[in-house]
């Protein structure tokens, strides 16, 4: 697979939760395809085991197995990384997970899991990289957010909290960080076709199958669609480089125009 246009990531060093399906996949190619050296990390070692095999980049990719939500497997796979690369420049929280139900009917054992992936992975894992990425003289974090951090849909309680949060961290970081040349972007993409959305499609479907069900889900969107990761990696790979230096704090919407589109249809 060629890497995105015009996009050199060589001499650069990337870690990337969440890296063995979905999103954090499609980066990870991209990035790899854009000459970079990654290291992924995911604590379900079957998929683990098949991105090794998909990505096939040798000496170039690192696969860790390592559970997000627990600080010391975070701090033990980036340390793995940068003695494997000697550096690291950038990072990608891409981890994520989704459950449904309401406030008032998702359990708390259900909210602390989505917490503990979604958002305290993001506090684990950049805690333990920005050090290394300062030490490497800057470089970018880029968190994987959602269109949920600003419109959400019904039954997403703890999931929308999480992306939200994720913008605000964002924010937070940028600002921390800028005068150590390390600059922090969100993307937030709507829906892409990913493995978790087809099990919310299996989910969903009802008399429909999970094909038909992404393709009216697809129709909501104004570029009539669902995304792919490609799409979103091209996004990813963009931050990772020294293209755009003065980018910090943005959120980007990955989004087939979703978020611009009202409810309110006119009559013809």
């Amino acid at each position: 697979m060629a890497g995105p246009p015009q996009i050199d990531l060589a001499g650069k060093y990337a870690f990337v939760t969440g890296g063995s399906k979905g999103m954090g996949f499609g980066i990870a190619r991209a990035f790899l395809a854009c000459k970079a050296r990654v290291a992924i990390c995911s604590n379900e070692p079957e998929s683990l085991a098949q991105a090794q095999i998909e990505l096939d980049a040798g000496d170039n990719l690192l696969a860790i197995e390592a559970d997000v939500s627990l600080g010391v497997n975070v701090k033990n796979a980036i340390e793995q990384t940068v003695d494997r690369f000697g550096g690291l420049n950038v990072l990608v929280n891409s981890a994520g997970i989704q459950r449904y139900g309401t406030i008032t009917d998702t359990p708390e054992e259900t909210w602390d899991e989505v917490m503990a992936v979604n958002l305290k992975g993001v506090y684990w894992a950049s805690r333990c990289a920005i050090p290394h990425i300062e030490k490497a003289g800057g470089g970018a974090v880029i968190n994987l957010a959602s269109v949920q951090a600003f419109a959400s849909q019904s039954n997403v309680a703890a999931y929308t909290a999480s992306k939200g949060a994720i913008l605000a961290l964002t924010r937070a970081m940028a600002l921390d960080h800028a005068d150590a040349g390390v600059r922090v972007n969100a993307i937030c993409p709507a829906a892409i076709d990913t493995p978790m959305l087809r099990w919310a499609a299996e989910l969903w479907k009802g008399d429909n199958t999970a094909e038909a069900t992404i393709a009216s889900w697809g129709k909501g969107h104004p570029a009539g669609r669902v995304g792919s990761i490609e799409e979103v990696a091209a996004v990813a790979a963009f931050l990772a480089s020294d293209l755009c230096p003065f980018m910090t704090g943005a959120d980007i919407k990955v989004d087939g125009g979703v978020l611009s589109k009202l409810g309110i249809i006119l009559p013809e």
